[in-house]
């Protein structure tokens, strides 16, 4: 019975691998595959549990990188084992050695397996019937197809990586490095000509949907972890949603109506609500208890009032209800916050880092 029921179990593991390969490294979405999000689930909670649940969040930057390493080890090993179950009946028979007596023990049975993933052989058994001749070929065939598609997906992953942390970056030089989504529309419209501010928005619009796409793309990505708070997806994300709902609810819609209702606007906040759901539905995040209603609005009052001195330091011309526009700011950032708040402490920030105006105060006081 075992010369069959081997097989069989190496032909599923097989499968299971190369369907977990196929799910993430091809029909890559957020949220799919077999292995690879339950390993990535896996390596997070240990790394976690290093750093004390985030006390410790340096340890929290190798997780990352920790995370494709386990990965790659996972896909050879299960190929291995895959392979050399399905090996392990033939030994001395279908398989043989060439120098010397076979042996037939399961862990020449993993050797062979494994050097039988190399399309050049590297070891000196060989198949002797015509199936295991075949069987060797489809080895050696997946073998080099699973190498080469890993180093693309390692290629395309950090790739993804550095285009995150470039916006991550380039929100935080526009912002003048305060991470205040105010100080940010005050660059963008000095005395409240946004001509050129315009085609910063739409840029960083069109960067955002990029980013977002790409974590829907490479799940892991949200593992990688930098000391630097500016790199984090949170911070980003708080940024962008608060300029957008600070331009709705702030600016003279008599003067700026056209910024309001412009397509760069829109895109740059359901890009950014999109990603953020994203993240906060497909990874290990933690949504505590909810944080005080009416806290959390007298901080969006406060940080309502402080945008807008800033704002009319800049001469940004501002909306003249400013009771009614605190209001709608509020309901705004009601819709948001809370996933921003759960997502940030999953790698290891503080709100205070990632929301320096409304937790942190003024990131820059007015005329300062």
């Amino acid at each position: 019975m075992q010369d069959w029921l081997e097989p069989l179990a190496g032909g599923i593991v097989l499968a299971i691998t190369l369907l977990d390969v196929f799910l993430t490294v091809l029909y890559a979405r957020a949220g799919t595959g077999l292995l690879a999000p339950r390993l990535a689930r896996g390596v997070w909670r240990v790394f976690r549990g290093l750093s004390g649940g985030g006390r410790h969040a340096r340890i929290l930057t190798y997780c990352g990188p920790a995370q494709l390493v386990v990965l790659v080890l996972m896909w050879g090993v299960l190929l291995a084992l895959g392979a050399g179950l399905v090996i392990h009946p033939a030994l001395g028979s279908g398989v043989k050695s060439s120098s010397g007596a076979t042996e037939t023990d399961f862990i020449t049975a993993l050797f062979v397996g494994g050097s039988s993933m190399s399309i050049v052989g590297a070891s000196d058994y060989g198949p002797t019937t015509p199936g295991y001749k075949l069987l060797f070929l489809f080895n050696s065939l997946v073998g080099m197809s699973v190498t080469s598609l890993t180093l693309t997906y390692l290629m395309q992953v950090y790739t993804a990586l550095r285009s995150r942390n470039t916006l991550g970056l380039m929100v935080h030089a526009q912002s003048g490095e305060t991470g205040d989504a105010a100080e940010l529309i005050a660059r963008w419209g000095p005395e409240g000509r946004f001509d050129g501010g315009y085609n910063n928005l739409s840029t960083l619009a069109g960067q955002m949907a990029a980013i977002k796409e790409t974590h829907h793309f490479y799940p892991v990505l949200f593992y990688f972890r930098f000391e630097e708070s500016f790199y984090a997806a949170s911070r980003m994300l708080l940024v962008t949603l608060d300029a957008a709902a600070l331009i709705r609810t702030a600016l003279d819609p008599r003067e700026l109506g056209w910024l309001q209702k412009s397509a760069g606007l829109d895109e740059l906040e359901r890009s950014s609500a999109l990603l953020l759901r994203t993240l906060s539905q497909n990874f290990p995040v933690h949504h505590g208890p909810s944080a005080d209603r009416e806290q959390s609005r007298e901080r969006g009052r406060l940080r309502y009032e402080r945008a807008l001195l800033r704002l009319r330091e800049a001469d940004i011309p501002t909306r003249q209800d400013a009771e009614a526009g605190a209001r709608e700011y509020v309901e705004l950032r009601a819709k948001w916050e809370p996933d921003i708040a759960a997502v940030a402490p999953a790698l290891g920030y503080r709100m205070e880092e990632v929301d320096t105006a409304g937790y942190g105060g003024a990131s820059r006081a007015p005329g300062g």
